[in-house]
């Protein structure tokens, strides 16, 4: 164990190094950082939203109107399924959490089962009274459904918010039907908010040329209203229920300018690209409506065909508005209305109070530390207290390049590992000095002080280790913050302790030879 390779020297020496480097970045401020040359390290270390600041906000899905809405598909599903097969049915409907229907001849209910079950992919309930059906979602396929929905809403709610630009934001599940969102340093949640909670269904239909008689709107027209309606243009508009472009087929939309105006420039892909060109063409002269949200936001005049598959969305748009409209385009749309249950925005303020009473704590537990360790071993214990500073360089470095978020309960791990750190070498220094008290010399002493305790250490730091990835894996949030700490800091104790601080050790040993340790 006094016996150090030349390579393990050279390793030691280039981990120090390393950390130093990828640690520095933190000493300066965020702009600064960003302004470093692209071959200097320049991650810092992200600031949770205790910390920093900023919003907490927590959703709930509106599963129910997903399932009501699946339940009105199934109804026409299980028409066209019987259709399909000749079979003669009436009574189409919903009862209740079931779609039903009743067999004009309750003999073909075996041809009506075997239609339901060939022609419908999903996993059906279905109950058979004297040729009255009543089909209902099983619980397996809404449990798959659910899961469905609320990962496809995280999903959009996160390409919309790393639109925005906000870095680290955390977004997961919690419990069935709700998804917490924490975003620091975010000075506006309300436009978040806006950006988050709109379902952004877009659809490219027709206005429809005149009313019916009497003012009445035919079966396949609705009216919609207009948006944000400017002078002289009208409160609603008469559209055509068929959409002649869906907006699932958009596959870029940016803001840009047109005659000194904000607007939106969009582009379809190849199937939208034809549809929307042999619309035009065939339309030309008349008014088409570009629907958000039921919401009629630009309703001009086919001047001309279409053909490239691009377009522009023009409106009174702000710039910001045109930014956020392409923005909620390129994210797509959410499978299910959101509603608010929580929301809690943290002041910078309070987390540079948290930043400053963690940084106090952590330089009292350093400071202690150091006194105790040296107080207790002497000189070995000023080189234990080396290298617990090196081990916090390291574990900064480590949280850097990991791009890892510190929250609160983060530095109450990194302070809990300060302690734990000089335990490893407290092990190894009791154990030299029962082997001195034993008879033994210096060097012999070192050695087996260092390899009889290095089972112990690694027993110990292994349980620890264990302990903090099951807090990682089954923890959420704040607790996830401090696992990560945790382990990190378990690591490069470990290395500091067993590699760093027992190579100043053996170098002392070698360069004073001394014949007893004052330790």
């Amino acid at each position: 164990m006094v016996h150090i390779p030349r390579w393990q020297v050279v390793l030691i020496i280039l981990i120090v190094l390393a950390g130093f480097v990828y640690a520095s970045p933190n000493l300066l401020g965020s702009k600064q950082a960003e302004d470093l040359p692209g071959w200097v390290p320049h991650q810092q270390v992200n600031l949770g939203l205790d910390l920093r600041g900023g919003s907490y906000l927590l959703i709930e899905v509106d599963l129910p109107s997903v399932f009501e809405e699946d339940r009105e598909n199934l109804v026409e599903e299980l028409r066209s399924a019987m259709s399909q097969r000749g079979i003669q049915a009436s009574g189409w409907g919903l009862f209740g959490l079931e779609a039903g229907f009743t067999l004009n001849d309750p003999e073909d209910s075996g041809r009506a089962r075997q239609a339901i079950v060939e022609l419908i992919p999903r996993l059906l309930d279905v109950d058979v009274d004297d040729g009255v059906f009543r089909v209902a979602l099983s619980e397996q396929a809404i449990q798959e459904r659910s899961t469905a929905v609320v990962n496809q809403a995280i999903e959009v709610i996160r390409r919309r918010i790393d639109e925005t630009g906000t870095k680290e934001p955390s977004i997961q599940r919690h419990g069935e039907d709700r998804i917490l969102i924490q975003l620091p340093g975010v000075d506006d949640p309300e436009r978040i908010k806006a950006l988050i909670g709109q379902t952004a269904v877009l659809s490219f239909r027709f206005v429809h040329d005149s009313l019916g008689t009497g003012g009445r709107l035919p079966p396949s027209v609705e009216l919609l209203e207009a948006d944000d309606p400017g002078p002289g243009e009208p409160e609603a508009y008469p559209v055509s229920k068929r959409v002649m472009v869906s907006g699932d087929r958009l596959v870029d939309a940016q803001a840009t300018f047109q005659d000194g105006l904000p607007v939106v420039s969009f582009s379809f892909d190849t199937v939208g690209a034809q549809r929307f060109g042999q619309a035009t063409t065939e339309n030309v002269r008349r008014l088409f409506a570009i629907v958000l949200d039921d919401k009629v936001i630009s309703a001009p005049q086919i001047r001309e065909p279409i053909l490239g598959g691009r377009g522009v969305i023009s409106g009174t748009f702000t710039v910001e508005e045109a930014q956020d409209l392409a923005l909620l385009l390129r994210a797509g749309a959410l499978p299910a209305p959101l509603s608010y249950l929580e929301e809690r925005t943290v002041g910078p303020g309070l987390g540079a109070d948290s930043i400053r009473a963690g940084e106090i704590a952590a330089v009292l537990g350093l400071v202690f530390v150091v006194i105790f360790m040296a107080a207790i071993y002497g000189l070995f214990g000023a080189m234990a207290a080396a290298a617990l500073l090196v081990n916090l360089v390291l574990l900064l470095a480590a949280l850097s390049v990991l791009q890892a978020t510190l929250t609160l309960p983060g530095i109450a791990g990194i302070v809990l590992t300060i302690g734990m750190a000089v335990d490893a070498n407290v092990l190894i220094f009791e154990r030299i000095r029962e082997e001195m008290r034993n008879g033994r010399g210096p060097v012999t002493a070192v050695d087996a002080g260092y390899r009889r305790a290095l089972s112990t250490i690694m027993d110990s730091n292994l349980t620890t280790l264990i302990a903090a990835l099951l807090l990682f894996n089954f923890g959420s949030g704040p607790i996830k913050g401090f696992a990560v700490t945790l382990a990190i800091g378990l690591l490069t104790s470990m290395f500091s302790a067993i590699m760093l601080t027992r190579s100043l050790v053996v170098l002392w040993l070698r360069q004073r030879k001394p014949d007893t340790l004052a330790i």
